[in-house]
Parts: structure tokens; C-alpha cells; sequence
């Protein structure tokens, strides 16, 4: 190993994912999960790596982009700190009433998900701003010591202090936080004027106390990850960073301090690195290529597909990545920037069974990392999508993770599971594994389909992109029912999550409410351009100091008609000048026709948010491409023939190819099964198959 590595680390809810560039060659690795302590597994995989202490060989510079999942399972589990709220007189009750939308609409009982600030834990204080940021009511300082009492009594762990329109005016929040901190300065402290400063009340107190939730727990997550690395790294120094939601990473202690951008951090890496790869293979395409493109040539729009054990993250990119600040998490709305990823609860670990009507189910629950799928022997004894590959002769016994990994699956065990299930169904085995993939598969249909189809846009025209352990495994079938043509699937497929991280910028972001009319705007854009300006100090204050020079920055705003209670985010282009403002505004129609079949050019425009963002380019692996001297059948590649099932009437004989043996240029049709490291790809009987000059697979539709 050089002197120089850079890392990727993805956490998932199975394995934890390594990525190792060290400007020569990339290295993927693997390590089960271990759910107790995050950290832990990835200290195992770098020693594994041979990059920490006792290894044979290690590197003097250890950069290291970690994505992981305890922010998310602290809200998932309700396993997050024991959390209290402050808020102005008269509005304690704010996070439960929320917005009265009915979960299920026609259910006449609802239950909405309890709050995660007890009713005892959620204080008030006197003190009052009107919409401009005028104090009506000084905040009651005599108030404060008694607060603070209550809290230690109570062993509160976290607080979160969130005052009506401190977006406008945040002296009291920072004055009432002062006052906490001199009698109880290691309390952590969320202020919703730093965490969220834009309107809505609800959601402005929602994404705060998640944020103080969470804070917590990831930054003890990051104290031990970072106490392990250091008692392991050999002389190296190790440079840690963490991948937000929006895509980009951040240090450390901003992770630490606001966590509640990490949330969805690794699925985040996964649409990163998928846009890197199609941007890469598609610029490298040779023009013979081209034919196996939809749409415009050399246009890079995609819908991303990431099967991992536990769920399945998808997203549209239709030539850029899209964000969104209108996400939820456990029902709560978390109104920060996130890369739009839809979310199901159906992986390779997901759980078959029977409800009381006789109808097959798959998922939510997971078999996870322990004990997994039956047929990882690890003690699991319930049917799960994996279980139902491996009776189908799609997951091999053999060539699981290469054939190189410690896990080696048992058919045997597989059967005996899914033959209960098939038992109660009355079919066979097979049949009954084939309906757990279609159930499977219809869910991650209907995702698919509500990022592409419900927003306005054909998937015909666009390029499936799967990964994750499973993705590769389901493309086909999930491609034939969308009507997409074309598949790329990337060389490390299973691992791409960490990859992303890789190719993550530094990003750091800020938001300022505005609410102002955007056609006055364009006559004066003072109230804009002093947004703008107080928004880059404060990001310069969080970048690098020796590298704030270097950021590139990036503006947003969120615009709506006059009347709407929903925005669209457009770009705005830098440096602001009236031309720019009105390009936006023009965008905006444009997006909004895009979105809801119409616009309204006369009707006012509202600029109700503007967004900065400030980038540092991060180092980045450039792939080799090889030349393709020819097509070739892949014969060489071929390691055996078995039967996979397809159908239920009978299985085909099967080529099964090993991925390294792949070389440029080869070609071969389905169905086949492509064996490696990280992942297995299916093609079933209509697709076939070539490899590009940097190792991609390019599967397309036989006519």
C-alpha cells in the first residue's frame, strides 16, 4: 500500500463496505456489520485491509469518508437521548399538533407516531417576536436557572430551544442558550435559528428536535470511532469526514454538532457514486457504444436502484442529482437538504410471510446483519428474499461474495424455510421462492415508479443503475416491467455506496427565509444580496481555514405563487445580478409544469427561501479505460452451467460467468448469471450483455 490512501466506508444493515484507492488501483472489501458498535466493524476491515496496526503493511496517511446509520437507527429504534424543548409561552404543544394530516386517510382510528420529546419534557418561557424579528416580549432571563434545575432533575440529555420567528431575530435563542450553558455547560444544545433558520413553525421545530435527538448518540458514535482508529492506526495519520445527506461531507465536529444532516447519509454515498460511474462510462463510451443509449446521446439521466439487505433506496437523476427540504423520517418532517431518495422496506434480508387473509408479504421486517437470512447458518429461521435466490439457482452456493468470503450459503437451510411458506400456500418450493421475488419486486416496481412516472417522467428514457448486494440481482425483471432498455451495471456494484463517498465533495450549506416578492426583487436586490453575503461568512467560518479560497459557491431559491403552500427549489445563478433573478423565476414555471402539468406566468412569484451552498472539490479516482481491441463472446469467463428458475414450469440451464474474467469488449446473452466479490447480477432470458472499456457491464433488451 502506498503512502497515501483515500477510504470509502459504508455502513449497511449487513455488511459494512470498503472502498481503498491509494492512486493506483481500487480495493474492495467486505465485513459483516456489527450493530452493537458501528465502529467496530470498521476497525475489523481496515485491519482486514491491512491498514492499522499489526498489519503487514500500512499507509503513512489514512483519509477516511465514513457514511453510516446511527443517526438513523437512534430514530427508527427510539433509541436516540432523552430530549426536552424550549419554546415561547403558549406554544409547547406545537411538535404534536404538527400539521393534522391524517396518516391514513380513511381510517377511522389514526395513530400518529409518538413524539420524541416527552409532554413533562416540552417547557415553555416567556418572551414573544413579531414576523419582522421586533421583540414584543423580552425573553424572561429570571425564568432560565429553574428551567435548568428541572432539566438535571430529570437527566435530560439533550435540549432543543426553538422560538417563534427566531428565524428573523435569533437573540434569544442565543441569549437563553448562554444562560443554560453557564449553569450546565455540557448539556448539548440545539438552536433552531442555527440548525433551520426558515419559516414553519412545525417543521422548523421538527428537523431542531430531531437534531438533538440524534446529536447525542452519533457524537459518542464519532468519539469512539475516532478513540478505536487512533489506538489501532501504526505511526499513520487519519483524517476522518463524514457523508451528509445532500451528498456532500463534512468534518467531524460539524457532524457531531449538527447530526441531524447525516440521517441518510449512506444512501446518499450511493447516488453520488452511481452519477460518478454513468458520468465516467458514458463519457468513455466509443460511438459503436452509443446505440445502447435512450433518449439523447450522452446524456446522463438515470434512475438509480440500491437493494441492499434491509431496504431499497431509489432516485431519479435526470442529468444532475436532485435534492429536496421536504423529506420525513419516522413521520417527523426533516426540513434539511437531502439527496430525493424514496425508501422501501424490501432487501435480501427482508422477511417473508402469510397474514391472516392467506396474502404473501415481503418486508418490512429484516432478517438484518443477525442473524441474516437462513442460509447464511447464523441462526436465522425465517424465509427471506435471499433465501428465495438461492432456491432459485440465482444466488450461488459457490460463488457467493467470489467464492473468497467467510459467509458460505446453505441451500439446504434455504429450502427448509421456504418450503413452511410453501406448505401454507399449497405450491412447491420453487413456486413459493418465485412469489417472494415478484412480491419483492412489486414493491421496488412501485418505488420506481413514484420518483419516475408520479413526477412527470417516462423511465423509458432513462438508464437503470443498480447496486447494492442485491440490486444487480433484480434489474432485469424491475427494468422489463418499467419499460427501461438499457441497464449499467458498474464494476463493484455491491460496494458503490462506498465509492460514493469517494467521490463526495466537501459541501457545506446554509438557508435564510425570506418571504419576499420576486418581482421586487428584481428592481432591488439589496435585501438578497445581504442575505447572500451574511450567509457566505457564516460558511466560510466552517470550511478549512486553508482551504476556504478555494470553495466554490453555489446559490438556490425556493420559489412558490403567491398563495401556494409548497415550494420549488430552482438554481440562481452567481454573481446575482437582475438577469439571474429572472432566469430563475423563468426556470421555476418551467419545473413547474414539469412537476404539476401547469404554470402561471402572471401570478406572483414569492421567493420564500434562498440557499447557499459552498463546495471543496474532493479528490477523486480516475478510472483507467482500456482499449477495446474487437467483440468477443465470453466464453473464456464461463466457470459452470446450472439450472436457474424463471418460471414456474421448469428451470433453464444457465451460464454462470465470473465477473474478473470479464475483459473489454466481451459480449454474451441471457440468461446468465454474473458471479463476483460484492454482488451477483441476473439476466434473464430477454437481455443480453457487453463490457466497456473501464469494466462496465451494459445490459440491453434483445428486440
Amino acid at each position: 500500500m502506498s503512502t497515501l490512501a483515500f477510504i470509502g466506508v459504508d455502513v449497511g444493515g449487513t455488511f459494512t463496505d470498503f472502498v481503498v484507492w491509494d492512486h493506483q488501483s481500487l480495493i474492495v472489501h467486505k465485513t459483516p456489520t456489527t450493530p452493537e458498535d458501528q465502529s467496530l466493524a470498521i476497525v475489523q476491515g481496515l485491519q482486514e485491509l491491512g491498514l492499522l496496526r499489526g498489519s503487514a503493511a500500512t499507509s503513512n496517511f489514512l483519509a477516511i469518508v465514513h457514511g453510516m446509520t446511527v443517526a438513523t437507527n437512534a430514530l427508527l429504534e427510539r433509541r436516540g437521548a432523552r430530549t426536552a424543548l424550549l419554546t415561547t409561552a403558549g406554544f409547547a404543544d406545537a411538535l404534536v399538533i404538527g400539521r393534522q394530516n391524517r396518516p391514513h386517510l380513511y381510517r377511522l382510528h389514526q395513530q400518529r407516531t409518538p413524539a420524541l420529546v416527552h409532554e413533562r419534557h416540552r417547557l415553555e418561557v416567556a418572551e414573544r417576536l413579531d414576523r419582522t424579528g421586533a421583540v414584543l416580549t423580552p425573553l424572561d432571563e429570571t425564568a432560565i436557572p429553574a428551567i435548568v434545575r428541572f432539566l438535571q432533575e430529570e437527566q435530560i440529555e439533550s435540549l432543543a430551544i426553538v422560538f417563534l420567528f427566531s428565524f428573523r431575530n435569533p437573540s434569544h435563542e442565543q441569549r437563553a442558550a448562554q444562560l443554560i450553558r453557564t449553569q450546565w455547560p455540557d448539556l448539548p444544545i440545539s438552536l433552531s435559528s442555527e440548525i433551520l433558520p426558515e419559516y414553519r413553525e412545525f417543521e422548523r421545530t421538527a428537523t431542531t428536535v430531531i437534531n438533538a435527538y440524534v446529536q447525542p448518540p452519533v457524537a459518542r458514535y464519532l468519539e469512539r470511532l475516532a478513540h478505536h482508529l487512533k489506538a489501532h492506526v501504526n505511526g499513520a495519520t487519519t483524517s476522518i469526514h463524514i457523508m451528509q445527506s445532500n451528498g456532500g461531507v463534512i468534518g467531524l465536529e460539524q457532524a457531531a454538532q449538527q447530526a441531524a444532516r447525516v440521517v441518510l447519509s449512506g444512501p446518499a454515498g450511493g447516488v453520488v457514486g452511481a452519477f460518478a460511474v454513468a458520468e465516467q462510462a458514458i463519457g468513455a463510451l466509443p460511438d459503436e457504444l452509443l446505440f445502447s443509449l435512450p433518449g439523447q446521446k450522452k446524456a446522463i439521466n438515470l434512475i438509480t436502484f440500491d437493494m441492499g439487505g434491509t431496504s431499497t433506496d431509489v432516485s431519479l437523476c435526470p442529468g444532475r442529482i436532485l435534492t429536496t427540504a421536504e423529506s420525513t423520517i419516522t413521520d417527523l418532517p426533516l426540513r434539511l437538504p437531502v439527496i430525493d431518495i424514496h425508501t422501501v422496506g424490501a432487501g435480501g434480508g427482508s422477511i417473508a410471510f402469510i397474514d391472516v387473509g392467506g396474502a404473501l408479504h415481503v418486508g418490512p421486517r429484516s432478517a438484518g446483519a443477525a442473524p441474516g437470512p437462513a442460509c447464511y447458518g447464523r441462526g436465522g429461521d425465517l424465509p427471506t428474499v435471499t433465501d428465495a435466490n438461492l432456491v432459485l439457482g440465482r444466488l450461488d452456493a459457490e460463488g457467493f461474495l467470489g467464492g473468497a468470503g467467510d459467509v458460505k450459503l446453505n441451500v439446504s437451510a434455504a429450502r427448509r424455510v421456504l418450503q413452511r411458506l410453501a406448505d401454507a400456500l399449497q405450491r412447491s418450493v420453487e413456486e413459493a421462492a418465485l412469489g417472494v421475488v415478484r412480491v419483492a419486486n412489486a414493491t421496488m416496481e412501485r418505488a420506481l415508479r413514484r420518483v419516475s412516472v408520479e413526477r412527470g417522467y417516462d423511465p423509458r428514457d432513462f438508464i437503470l443503475l443498480p447496486f447494492g448486494g442485491a440490486g444487480p440481482l433484480h434489474a432485469c425483471e424491475l427494468a422489463e416491467s418499467l419499460g427501461v432498455s438499457t441497464i449499467l451495471c458498474p464494476p463493484h456494484p455491491g460496494v458503490l455506496s462506498a465509492y460514493g463517498m469517494l467521490m463526495a465533495d466537501m459541501v457545506s450549506e446554509t438557508s435564510q427565509a425570506l418571504l419576499l416578492n420576486a418581482d421586487a426583487l428584481v428592481v432591488d436586490l439589496t435585501p438578497l444580496q445581504h442575505a447572500l453575503s451574511a450567509m457566505k461568512e457564516r460558511l466560510i467560518a466552517i470550511l478549512p481555514q486553508r482551504q476556504s479560497a478555494e470553495a466554490r459557491f453555489t446559490a438556490a431559491l425556493d420559489l412558490r405563487y403567491k398563495g401556494q403552500s409548497y415550494e420549488l427549489t430552482t438554481a440562481l445563478s452567481l454573481p446575482l445580478t437582475a438577469d439571474t433573478l429572472s432566469a430563475a423565476i423563468e426556470a421555476f414555471h418551467r419545473m413547474h409544469t414539469q412537476r404539476y402539468g401547469y404554470a402561471m406566468p402572471e401570478e406572483r412569484v414569492e421567493v420564500v427561501t434562498v440557499r447557499l451552498h459552498a463546495t471543496l472539490a474532493g479528490a477523486k479516482p480516475a478510472p483507467e479505460v482500456k482499449p477495446i481491441e474487437g467483440w468477443s463472446e465470453a466464453d473464456e469467463a464461463v466457470a459452470w452451467i446450472k439450472p436457474v428458475w424463471f418460471n414456474a414450469s421448469s428451470p433453464t440451464p444457465s451460464p454462470f460467468y465470473h465477473r474478473e474474467r470479464l475483459r473489454p469488449g466481451h459480449r454474451f446473452h441471457g440468461p446468465a448469471v454474473v458471479l463476483q466479490y460484492d454482488a451477483t447480477t441476473l439476466l434473464t432470458p430477454a437481455w443480453s450483455a457487453l463490457v466497456d472499456g473501464l469494466g462496465n457491464l451494459w445490459l440491453w433488451r434483445k428486440c
